[in-house]
């Protein structure tokens, strides 16, 4: 494994998901961003028995060395999901715009198509360096979580992550391993789940959150916000 990051870990970490979801849920953090549907307003993503099951999935693919030792499952992989989101970028000052958030600074940068998951960790670099800032001077970062795997190397290379830590900054109210990944929406998601950690959080102006993603074929996408009021 290049980033040494076993099934425990995996598991662990789509666990964290789908309690942190649970969690928010509970709480009616995703209640003011989700648009009800024929009398359905609840995500049914979240699973309260999903972290008792995830050593009972099998390895969806082989091992390193060929073997039955794989480490990604379909419980530590994103929910195949519908969705949908809406994200509006008007003019700075535009009437009666804040709350909300400021674009501050954005990157999408390439890197190794037979790595592509790692994208985001070269694209959130850029964005906080043509702000002048760093990681130490964000207070929330959403990234879509494909895969635990994958989640994790990107973190472990940006320092938010470990062997037996995951910054608390990060997807604090759940993610894609519990909330689902719908393709072509997932960006726009980040987005809206910042919005309602910071924003609708009551979190003072000038407040930074992250929005990332990998994009396949070898990209990572980024975006930095801050909180205008």
């Amino acid at each position: 494994m290049r980033y040494g990051i076993d099934r425990r870990r995996q598991d662990d970490y789509a666990a964290r998901s789908h309690r942190f979801a649970l969690a928010a849920q509970r709480l009616g953090r995703f209640d003011d961003e989700i648009v009800e549907i024929d009398g359905v307003r609840l995500d049914d993503g979240p699973r309260v028995g999903m972290p008792a099951m995830l050593n009972r999935f099998s390895p969806l693919f082989a091992g390193a060395d060929g073997g039955a030792d794989g480490t990604v499952t379909a419980g530590n992989s994103c929910r195949i999901s519908d969705g949908a989101a809406a994200v509006a970028i008007v003019p700075d000052g535009s009437r009666g715009t804040a709350p909300g958030l400021a674009l501050v600074a954005m990157a999408t940068v390439g890197c190794d198509p037979a790595l592509p998951g790692i994208g985001p960790v070269a694209a959130i670099t850029r964005a906080l360096a043509d702000a002048g800032v760093t990681l130490a001077d964000v207070a929330a970062l959403e990234i879509v979580e494909a895969f635990s795997a994958q989640t994790l190397a990107v973190l472990q290379l940006l320092g938010l992550a470990g062997d037996d830590f995951v910054d608390p900054r990060v997807c604090a109210q759940g993610g894609a391993l519990a909330l689902g990944h719908p393709w072509g929406a997932s960006g726009a998601v980040s987005v809206v789940r910042l919005f309602s950690r910071l924003v609708r959080g009551n979190a003072p102006a000038g407040t930074l959150g992250v929005a990332t993603a990998a994009i396949g074929g070898g990209m990572g996408v980024a975006a930095l916000f801050e909180v205008v009021r």
